[in-house]
């Protein structure tokens, strides 16, 4: 992807922020900064979904929230409630962790299952379902994001950034390849610069999730002015 201006980098990314430190001065940061540099969305943890809906009213940023965060190992049914919840809150956009032990143990009907429920949950609502890439094989990210998509999810994500590791290029090239455009591609965890982010959307990603979006921008305005010189 050839970047002519900054909103191409600005529709890719996801401006996130999962901390359990996070306070709702920092989703009013999150937000007005999301407005600012016009990203695609935010990302909030549950309890701040309908505080970030209020912020970004009137705009077209959209709301991400995650359910099942960060290890999965919820019931379906709470992962379900949750999904429920977060879209009477206000979310537009689910991020949900598979139930990785039950996909490890090779109980795909169970996976299958789960995600199955939650894209009914979510209403019509884009589903991005992280399978955590840094506890698979390469045959397992293949068989886990089948499983996604075949379950009805809209993208397959990498990664929570909780995990022992976060995105990688080779990680995003190999789900595009299963994939291809049945689905679409978020890479999140460890993407840091601008450099990092062009690396991941070369690899395929079609969305970023990072929580260092401010700085991407700032190097991506840099780069931008230099080629124009």
């Amino acid at each position: 992807m050839k970047f002519e201006d900054l909103n191409d980098v600005a529709s890719l990314i996801d401006h996130t922020s999962l901390k359990p430190t996070d306070t709702p001065k920092k989703i009013e940061t999150l937000a007005n900064e999301a407005v600012q540099w016009n990203f695609k969305a935010v990302c909030v943890n549950p309890i701040y979904v309908s505080l970030a809906s209020q912020l970004l009213k009137g705009t077209d940023i959209e709301v991400a929230t995650v359910v099942g965060f960060p290890l999965g190992a919820n019931a379906p049914e709470t992962k379900v409630f949750e999904t429920r919840k977060a879209i009477e809150d206000g979310a537009t956009e689910i991020d949900m962790v598979m139930n990785i032990g039950q996909f490890l143990a090779k109980n795909y009907d169970f996976i299958r299952d789960e995600i199955s429920k939650i894209v009914k949950a979510s209403n019509g609502k884009p589903l991005k379902v992280i399978i955590e890439t840094c506890y698979l094989g390469e045959e397992e990210i293949i068989r886990a994001s089948e499983i996604a998509i075949e379950a009805g999810a809209d993208f397959v994500k990498t990664s929570t950034g909780f995990g022992t590791a976060g995105a990688k290029e080779e990680h995003v090239r190999l789900m595009k390849a299963t994939i291809g455009s049945k689905g679409k591609i978020k890479a999140s965890g460890g993407i840091r610069s601008f450099t990092d982010l062009k690396r991941m959307v070369k690899a395929g990603a079609d969305r970023i999730g990072t929580s260092s979006g401010v700085k991407i921008m700032q190097e991506a305005r840099e780069e931008l002015q230099a080629v124009r010189k």
